[in-house]
Formats: C-alpha cells, structure tokens, sequence
C-alpha cells in the first residue's frame, strides 16, 4: 500500500528549498519585477490616452477661438455699426454747417 502523506518527504522538501533560498528570492524578484512592467506599461496607455484626449480639445477650444474672432471682426466692421447706428439709433452724419470743431488750448 502506497502512503499518501511521508512525513520524511516533506523533510526532503523543505532541506531543497533551504538550499536553493537565493534561487527562490531571484525568481520572486523577476515575478515582482514583471507585474510592475504589467502595471507601468498599463498606466502608460491610460495617460497617453489622456493625453490625446486633451490635445483633440485644445483643437477643438482652438477652432472655436478662430470663429470667435471672426465673429468679433465681423461685429466690428465700420460699415455695420453704422448701418446700425442710422437704423436702430437714428442717428446720422452731421451736415457741414452743423459740424462744431473745438480745440484745445
């Protein structure tokens, strides 16, 4: 009959691993290293994620500033303000005779 559990076996075991400590640490040491590679590697990707993210919206706040100062040139332009002026102020151009230049001394 053959013994499931030697009591001796486990003597011999336990001796190899006492003779072998240095290769054991190594091998915990090369495991350890290979997850931190795993872990930096993964958090590379999520920030170079992240950093494509913010570089497509600075185009896109970019985009908007260029319309935005087209809007405002537009806004701007002589001709439309006093389009505007003459419509919704009533305003006009003074005739020559009602024209008053003041100086200063």
């Amino acid at each position: 009959m053959i013994k499931l559990f030697d009591p001796g076996l486990t003597r011999v075991i336990w001796r190899d691993l006492g003779k072998h400590v240095a290769v054991l640490l190594l091998g915990a040491a090369v495991l350890g290293s290979a997850l931190w590679v795993v872990e930096t590697a993964f958090q590379a990707r999520l920030l170079t994620n992240e950093l494509n993210v913010q570089l497509q919206h600075r185009d896109e706040l970019g985009i908007e500033w260029r319309h935005l100062l087209l809007e405002e040139q537009t806004l701007s332009e002589h001709s439309r303000v006093s389009r505007l002026a003459e419509k919704q102020l009533n305003m006009a151009r003074p005739a020559p005779g009602q024209e008053v230049v003041v100086r200063l001394p």
